[in-house]
This record gives structure tokens, C-alpha cells and sequence, in this order.
């Protein structure tokens, strides 16, 4: 039984720092998109806030589901200090193409964890993240989908208040 106590974590401490360092980046993603909400607001793109919020209370889900599966395997979740957000953006296109980098980004973070728990042998990790691989698939598809509105309406004149407006139809179907 003593050597049961000792192993405190089912997670290697490789997997453990992967892990938290994407709880980071998940927080990180959180405080961006609320940035982006509080800067479509101060535009007048209602539904465009809207989005970030929503978008800004998944990722911090997405943080919680990694925190709360790190201390539930034994480990030790760390909260990130989260720096480095903006508060000004160049322009509405350019807030939903850093968007879409940021969850290219984070795809790519989540494959990287996946590739490390195979490596590892940490099935169970690799089975938690495949859940997180495919919410990214939809992440992408809608960054996608939304910069397709400006190449087809273009932001000239009304534009801009259009695309907001057609943004709360861009869904992702999935299957």
C-alpha cells in the first residue's frame, strides 16, 4: 500500500507540463476573444461581440476541462497568468483571421499533445484529447466560414453591419 501512495499521479510529469502549458494557451485564447468582444462592441458589431463572448466562455471551458483532468489524474493544475492581450485591432476582417490563426494554433497544440501521449504510452490522455481534436475541427470551420462573408459581401458601404448580422447563421453541421 505504501508504494500505491507514492505514485501520486497516473500522469508523467512530460505529460503534466504539456497539459498545463495548454491550459495556458486555452486561457490565453479566453482573453483574446473577450478582447475582440469588448473591440466589435465598441464598433457597434453587436453580434460580433456576441460571438467573441461566447467564443471567450468556451475556451475558458475548454481551460477548465484540462485543469479539472490534470488534478483528477493526480497531478497538479496550475492557473495561468495570462499577458500580452490586446485591447485595439486593425481591423473587423482582421480580428476573425487572427481568429482562425489562433485555432490553426491551437489544433496544432492539441495534435502535439496527442503525438506525445502516444509516444508516451498515455492512452487515457490520448483518449481525453481526441475529444478537444474534434471540437477544433468546428472552431476552424467557422473561422472559415466567417471569412468567406467578407470575400463574398465585402465591407464596403453597409458591409460590415451585414456580415455582423449573418454571423449568428454560420453554424457548423458536422456530419
Amino acid at each position: 500500500m505504501k508504494d500505491l501512495l507514492k505514485l501520486k499521479s497516473s500522469l508523467t510529469e512530460e505529460i503534466e507540463n504539456i497539459l498545463n502549458a495548454q491550459v495556458k494557451v486555452e486561457a490565453h485564447s479566453s482573453a483574446l476573444y473577450l478582447a475582440m468582444s469588448s473591440w466589435c462592441d465598441d464598433q457597434g458589431l453587436d453580434h460580433s461581440a456576441s460571438f467573441f463572448a461566447k467564443q471567450a466562455d468556451e475556451e475558458r471551458a475548454h481551460m477548465l476541462k484540462l485543469f479539472n483532468y490534470i488534478n483528477n489524474r493526480g497531478g497538479r493544475a496550475v492557473s495561468p497568468e495570462i499577458t500580452n492581450i490586446p485591447t485595439d485591432f486593425e481591423s473587423f476582417r482582421g480580428v476573425f483571421e487572427q481568429t482562425l490563426e489562433q485555432e490553426m494554433f491551437v489544433t496544432e497544440q492539441f495534435n502535439n499533445i496527442a503525438d506525445r501521449c502516444m509516444k508516451a504510452k498515455d492512452y487515457v490522455t490520448f483518449n481525453f484529447v481526441q475529444w478537444f481534436l474534434e471540437e477544433q475541427v468546428e472552431e476552424e470551420y467557422v473561422a472559415r466560414r466567417i471569412l468567406e462573408l467578407f470575400d463574398v459581401i465585402g465591407e464596403e458601404g453597409t458591409g460590415r453591419w451585414e456580415i455582423d448580422r449573418h454571423l449568428v447563421k454560420v453554424t457548423f453541421d458536422g456530419e
